[in-house]
């Protein structure tokens, strides 16, 4: 036998378990543009694509975009209250100032510290969200909130959920695309960008930012183009066998779809990938040949070529599991000052850049870009209760978070947390009314978009949420 003409069932199996077949097969294929959701728009949509920056391990609002001044003059006596704080590890030392200077920025005046300097440079496009809760101060539950919903695995995230809503644009590409940090996918893994209970054609497909964003996206070089053409024939011929004596199957006929898409993307997925047609003034604004912004100025630049390709939803992560610890990459307990300084170095200039870019090129009009975390951090140190020590712990009761683009109001903050940052005071956003504004802003009414379930009409929101009007232009 020519074992340069023919697939080994070795070779075969790896290519289809670890390489492109199981890319394609996460994406499974739909034939038409329109969502198995048949969601048409229910107000006039001013998204078309989004962009969510997460941050793991949860970000120091009171350290970033929320200023605190009386904060800074309480700095080091006790926080006077007969509640206790529900926070991770329980201790609730002095409180604690910012450790970073305040400043009002551009025409809009937004207060923004210098912790994140090339972002704040974009405040006028910015739409701060400062009064953000949530039901959890322990690291996975609350992932799975600001992601899903939902405090626990299994039901589906929220670009699951506007694949579904809103359908494919590139039958090339997936229509939810997961770019995650080069230290590690988050704790909870795929669950994250899971579509759980929805068609498996909606689940994030995780591609790297490297050189090959996709493993064994060809065959062996020993096999040649006719060989692998031949095997390809054989197969779908002995797979449309099956799929007719097994009757009417939507999974397995959706896995013969995956391999139609994966023939598509060894064509697209090399060219958008690839920074070659990329001006060197671009990627220097992206940071990608700087060690400290490399990873996440190549994952910025290939999220913002995926839009232009059509794909509807690409999250990147910021921040993965810490070597030797169980914690994640912001999870600032020990030392804000030392850890924030670390991570918000690694993605300021690559996120900034990034809104810059799709503003130049017209996108960032029918674009969202979404910049989220797990929760907030404590007004007061983690410590002993007579001390101020340098780390905060997590804090659910009220944090920041930010969006750009499609259908905003730029250069303005909505809601508020009380004088020191503690709690959500005005207009508490809770993450269903934080997804219910996003599914608006794609034209689609978050109590309609469902799917049923175990005798329940699911939806994104459960049987929660309400569109944050305030945010909106």
């Amino acid at each position: 036998m020519d074992n340069t003409r023919t697939l080994d069932r070795r070779n075969l199996l790896h290519w289809g378990v670890n390489g492109l077949g199981a890319t394609a097969l996460a994406v499974l294929l739909s034939q038409d543009t329109a969502s198995a959701a048949d969601a048409s728009p229910k107000f006039i949509p001013k998204a078309k694509r989004a962009i969510h920056i997460c941050l793991v391990g949860g970000l120091s609002h009171v350290d970033s975009f929320d200023y605190k001044p009386e904060l800074r003059k309480m700095h080091g006596k006790s926080l006077h209250t007969d509640e206790q704080p529900d926070v991770f590890f329980g201790q609730i030392g002095l409180l604690r100032g910012e450790d970073w200077k305040f400043l009002p920025r551009g025409k809009s005046g937004l207060m923004i510290s210098e912790m994140f300097p090339h972002i704040a440079e974009m405040a006028d496009d910015l739409t701060v969200l400062r009064s953000m809760e949530s039901k959890s101060a322990n690291h996975t539950p609350a992932l799975f909130l600001a992601n899903s919903g939902f405090e626990f695995n299994g039901f589906p995230s929220m670009g699951s959920w506007i694949s579904y809503g809103m359908g494919v644009e590139n039958e090339s590409l997936p229509a939810y695309v997961v770019l995650n940090d080069e230290r590690g996918a988050p704790n909870t893994g795929a669950s994250t960008w899971s579509s759980a209970f929805l068609p498996s054609s909606h689940q994030g497909v995780v591609l790297g930012s490297g050189e090959k964003p996709v493993r064994d996206l060809f065959p062996p070089a020993s096999i040649t183009r006719d060989a692998d053409a031949d095997t390809r024939h054989f197969i779908q011929a002995v797979n449309q066998q099956h799929l007719h004596r097994s009757g009417l199957n939507e999974a397995l006929a959706a896995r013969l779809k995956s391999y139609e898409l994966a023939a598509q993307m060894q064509s697209s997925i090399p060219t958008v990938s690839s920074f070659a047609d990329e001006s060197p003034a671009t990627q220097q604004l992206y940071g990608i040949h700087q060690k400290e912004t490399a990873d996440m100025g190549r994952r910025c630049l290939l999220g913002r070529r995926l839009l232009e390709q059509g794909v509807r939803f690409v999250q990147l992560f910021s921040g993965g599991p810490v070597a030797g610890s169980p914690r994640a990459s912001w999870d600032a307990h020990e030392n804000v000052k030392d850890n924030h300084t670390i991570e918000a170095g690694r993605i300021d200039q690559p996120v900034a850049a990034l809104l810059k870019d799709l503003k130049q090129r017209g996108m960032l009009q029918d674009t969202l870009v979404l910049f989220t975390t797990e929760f907030g951090r404590t007004p007061f140190a983690q410590s002993a209760a007579d001390q101020v020590g340098p780390g905060r712990d997590h804090n659910r009761y009220g944090f920041s978070c930010w969006m750009a683009g499609a259908g905003l109001k730029p250069g303005i903050a909505v809601g508020s947390t009380d004088d020191i940052g503690w709690k959500a005071v005005e207009r508490p956003i809770p993450w269903h009314d934080f997804h219910a504004t996003i599914l608006h802003l794609f034209g689609i009414d978050h109590e309609a978009l469902t799917f049923y379930h175990n005798g329940i009409q699911r939806r994104l929101t459960n049987v929660h949420g309400k569109v944050v009007t305030e945010a909106l232009a």
